[in-house]
């Protein structure tokens, strides 16, 4: 592979990269959310309360970054922070009802999404895809 085709496989990449971030923006607009509330969100529904530090380790930003979303989406009663009952020191974040609510939703609009903008491939394709991209982002 020569530097041209490198180069233009990095353009390409990047280019389908704008394209699903703006369609991600389009898709939580119903919510009023940005997307690092949404992955907050994701997180949560994924593993149940955390401790802010591992909520920050899971969205791979520094804690106090973490305290600003976790204090965005209690203002919108989103996530509550309760007392950790291993460690009464400890806080732990914790989806409302609401934030559950929300959180499904913004799932299956984001299924929906990535069912359209991947529908052009072959399943194996999509197979293929899924495989290359996880091992470069490990």
């Amino acid at each position: 592979m020569t530097g041209d085709d490198e180069e233009s496989l990095a353009e390409v990449f990047w280019a389908v990269a704008r394209r699903l971030r703006h369609q991600s923006r389009r898709t939580l607009e119903p919510w009023e959310i940005n997307p690092g509330h949404a992955r907050a969100l994701a997180v949560l529904m994924r593993h149940g309360a955390l401790r802010l530090s591992t909520l920050a380790d899971h969205l791979h930003i520094a804690p106090r970054s973490t305290t600003e979303v976790v204090d965005g989406l209690q203002e919108r009663g989103l996530v509550e922070r309760r007392p950790d009952p291993d460690d009464r020191r400890a806080t732990l974040v914790a989806l409302t009802a609401e934030g559950t609510r929300v959180g499904a939703a913004i799932r299956a609009a984001r299924d929906a999404e990535a069912a359209r903008f991947f529908g052009d491939l072959s399943p194996a394709d999509r197979a293929d895809l899924a495989r290359i991209l996880r091992t470069l982002r490990d």
